[in-house]
């Protein structure tokens, strides 16, 4: 197992899961072994490490904090650690302000800014929806169960307080999670090859971040 400065970030493993937490990080920087990247055009992202007394393991956490109102603009924090196939991925987030979105998401299987998937919580929207981004087309998923066209599930996600969102990932299913409930599930067969996880957001979504887990090979 990689692990990177420990001034910078603590990465632990527990049970084979390796959780990135930043309370240890420096303010205003990005993190050592994080890349970032966007999807559609708009202003560059800012992924910083900021203050927050009331995050799962204060004082800091990870956000973005460019604001750019450009609807179809997506910022990434991409980690450069472990890259997989099946596993799953979890994070702690907090949606702090945002007029045109105010959005978390988990990244898996990414192969570059134009190709992954992602699922979404919106608390402007209150709802949770997975995603393909294709050639930088992004296409949401239907839940099993539901019409093709429904888009994701109708869910408070509640703005300014700590939530988390999960997904669990094998072969072409993929089982999403809100703060501990299971909500849906997705089959989707685009992307095969294992690949990177990370977070996004959108627009000018302002949006805090905090342990960071993922497992999976």
């Amino acid at each position: 197992m990689r692990l990177w400065p420990a001034i910078v970030l603590l990465l632990n493993s527990v049970a084979g899961a390796e959780v990135i937490r930043f309370d240890k990080a420096a303010p205003g920087s990005l993190p050592t072994g994080w890349s970032v990247g966007m999807t559609h055009a708009g202003a560059a992202p800012q992924w910083e490490i900021v203050r927050d007394a009331s995050a799962p393991h204060p004082p800091f956490v990870l956000a973005q904090v460019s604001r750019d109102p450009t609807a179809g603009r997506f910022p990434l924090a991409i980690w450069d650690g472990k890259t997989i196939l099946n596993g799953e991925v979890s994070v702690a987030f907090k949606a702090v302000e945002g007029n045109i979105d105010r959005a978390a998401g988990i990244v898996w299987r990414y192969q570059d800014p134009n190709n992954y998937y992602v699922v979404r919580a919106n608390a402007l929207e209150n709802n949770v929806v997975l995603y393909k981004v294709e050639g930088g087309v992004r296409l949401s998923l239907a839940p099993k169960g539901l019409p093709s066209r429904s888009y994701g599930v109708k869910h408070n996600v509640p703005g300014g307080q700590w939530n988390t969102l999960r997904v669990v990932f094998q072969g072409g299913l993929f089982t999403v999670f809100f703060n501990g409930e299971r909500l849906f599930e997705v089959e989707d067969r685009t992307f095969r090859r294992a690949g990177k996880t990370g977070l996004w957001t959108k627009a000018d979504s302002l949006t805090y971040f905090a342990d960071f887990t993922v497992v999976g090979h």
